[in-house]
Parts: C-alpha cells; sequence; structure tokens
C-alpha cells in the first residue's frame, strides 16, 4: 500500500518538500533547515548545554554534534566550558551568529507564511492538533 492511501509515504513526501522548501529560504543564510532551526532554539535560550539542546530539538547526539560542528566552523556559535559542571559544555551564539539568527527568524517565519498559504486557519489549528496527536502516537 504506496501512494496516496499510505500515511507513511504522505507523511515522508510532505517532510521532503518542507526540508527543500525551507532548505531554499534559508541559503543565502548558508544555513540548512536543521542548522537554522538549533540557532532558532538558541535565540530562544543561548547558552545551554549540548544535552539541553539535543532535548529541545529532538536530534540525536551524533547528528547535533555534526551541525555545531559545522556552525562553529561558520563563526555563528561558540563552545564553552560549563561554570558549574567540567564535564558539560555550553553552546553559545556568537555576535554573528546572533544577527544570523535574527534574520533566520524573518525568513523562517515568512517560509511558514507561504508553505501554509494553501489551506485556511482553522485548518491549520486542525493540521498541527493531528500532527501533535501522531507524533505522540509513534512515541
Amino acid at each position: 500500500m504506496l501512494g496516496k492511501k499510505c500515511i507513511f509515504f504522505q507523511l515522508a513526501k510532505t517532510n521532503q518538500a518542507a526540508g527543500r522548501f525551507l532548505g531554499h529560504k534559508v541559503a543565502p543564510l548558508n544555513l540548512t533547515p536543521a542548522q537554522a532551526m538549533v540557532l532558532g532554539f538558541l535565540a530562544e535560550e543561548d547558552q545551554v548545554t549540548s544535552t539541553e539542546l539535543g532535548k529541545r530539538t529532538e536530534l540525536d547526539s551524533a547528528t547535533l554534534t555534526g551541525i555545531i560542528d559545522r556552525l562553529e566552523a561558520a563563526g555563528l556559535i561558540d563552545r564553552m566550558n560549563h561554570p558549574d559542571d567540567r564535564r558539560s559544555i555550553l553552546v553559545c551564539l556568537t555576535n554573528k551568529g546572533k544577527g544570523v539568527s535574527g534574520e533566520r527568524e524573518r525568513l523562517v517565519f515568512e517560509a511558514n507564511q507561504e508553505f501554509l498559504a494553501v489551506i485556511t486557519e482553522a485548518e491549520k489549528e486542525t493540521l498541527f492538533h493531528i500532527i501533535g496527536k501522531l507524533r505522540q502516537q509513534a512515541q
């Protein structure tokens, strides 16, 4: 059962399309959608441990480490020793990262508006409700 009636196929193809859509929007900042997401979480709360950032982004450790490495190489974040826990590292936005993150926020907001423009406000609420239920079911 593939195609129109297979939810897994439909969700996978929607995820791919959404990733490409967002990728085109954040490409001028030299960011991938995942990097843009990590910067967004850091903009909400900066100077967090990589463990905390992993929980928020719902990314596994290996994936998040690669993203952090690339963001650090681009000068957008720094790793700092945690002042209270020598085993922990804090992930922090640089000044450059704060500037890029502000532009990222605008582009992601616009991307959300454009991507969802084909459905009504009521459909958006229903969509997010259904997605939330499906994510909970899959846990």
